[in-house]
């Protein structure tokens, strides 16, 4: 009886989470990070209204700089949105506090969300105070995608919906997921340092199979925005080795993921989830594929991060509401119904 509402208020959570993660990509890619370049506040207001002053003297300065008005308001409905989110987490954790006994799962799942949300809201902070380190602001992609996937575990735990798997299958959906995570933080590496334009044609990168590349440089993690690790300019040959990375890890992620919508599609019970994949990797595709033709456009790269924030929730909620068994039946043409 204490269930039900605790699964609006998990469902509650997960939607701005997906927007979170969705318009936290937009404030990055429409360089809004250091919209207000102080935290939490901007320019110690609690809203751009009340720094005016300071907003329109830096869009004097420099009209195209990382502080406008515009660039302001995106940083801090981000902000809102991410306080928004910590207080429904804060909120769903105290009432499965109050209803513990009556939870069909442990008490840790809420608690380790909770303790999450605090800290990507650090990581928020550090991607402002640190001017946009790109480990961090990766960390706070992967971040978000995480509390994503807590709260579908959280959701398939309280609805005790369980669907039977082959044991190998279920092998194979953890290593998508895995393989996904991988390519979700190359492709966070590509966004953070701006590496997406740095190969222009595909399948051929500026025109190239295997262009000139330097990996080493490319892949140092403590390092600052558009900067090496020893201190120099990032060069083009590293940003050319980032996109590349993300372009063949696609390759292989998109082979098992594709292998993997196969195989549930012509199980029963677990078909939506295989057409569900399916059609998500192939929206994923266009997407990608429209930001190296198309130069990078707004929509395509915003849409190229909703597709993996959306394929880290299906497979989540696969695997949260599925338990191995040795056999089950093949699809047919009928409507699948849930074991």
């Amino acid at each position: 009886h204490t269930r039900y509402p605790l699964v609006t208020g998990v469902q509650t959570c997960a939607l701005p989470i997906f927007d979170l993660v969705v318009f936290g990509s937009f404030t990055r890619l429409t360089d809004s990070g250091l919209g207000c370049p102080d935290w939490p506040g901007c320019y110690g207001e609690a809203s751009p209204l009340g720094a005016a002053d300071d907003i329109q003297a830096a869009q004097s300065a420099l009209p195209d700089g990382l502080v406008t008005w515009k660039k302001a308001w995106i940083e801090m409905i981000h902000r809102y949105l991410a306080m928004t989110v910590g207080a429904l987490i804060v909120v769903t954790a105290a009432a499965s506090v109050a209803a513990r006994r009556h939870l069909p799962h442990a008490l840790a799942w809420p608690l380790v969300t909770l303790a999450w949300v605090v800290a990507q809201g650090l990581f928020g902070r550090y991607t402002v105070t640190m001017k946009l380190y790109p480990a961090i602001v990766t960390l706070h992609l992967l971040g978000g995608l995480m509390l994503l996937a807590l709260l579908a575990i959280q959701h398939e735990a309280y609805r005790s919906r369980p669907l039977a798997l082959p044991p190998g299958l279920r092998r194979l959906a953890v290593a998508g997921l895995a393989a996904l995570a991988v390519q979700v933080a190359l492709g966070g590496w590509v966004s953070t340092n701006y590496a997406v334009v740095a190969c222009t044609g595909f399948p051929q990168c500026n025109g190239q199979w295997w262009p000139a590349m330097h990996v080493g440089e490319g892949f140092t993690l403590l390092r600052e925005l558009g900067r090496a690790g020893h201190g120099g300019y990032l060069t083009f040959e590293a940003l050319v080795a980032i996109q590349m990375a993300h372009r063949l890890a696609a390759l292989a992620v998109s082979a098992v993921l594709a292998l993997l919508a196969w195989r549930l599609w012509r199980l029963a019970p677990v078909r939506r989830f295989g057409q569900g994949l399916a059609a998500l990797l192939v929206l994923q595709w266009a997407s990608g594929l429209s930001n190296v033709v198309l130069g990078w456009p707004l929509a395509g790269a915003v849409g190229h991060s909703a597709g993996a924030a959306a394929l880290v929730l299906l497979l989540t909620l696969l695997l949260a509401r599925t338990r191995a068994v040795a056999a089950l039946p093949v699809a047919t043409g009928r409507p699948a119904v849930a074991a």
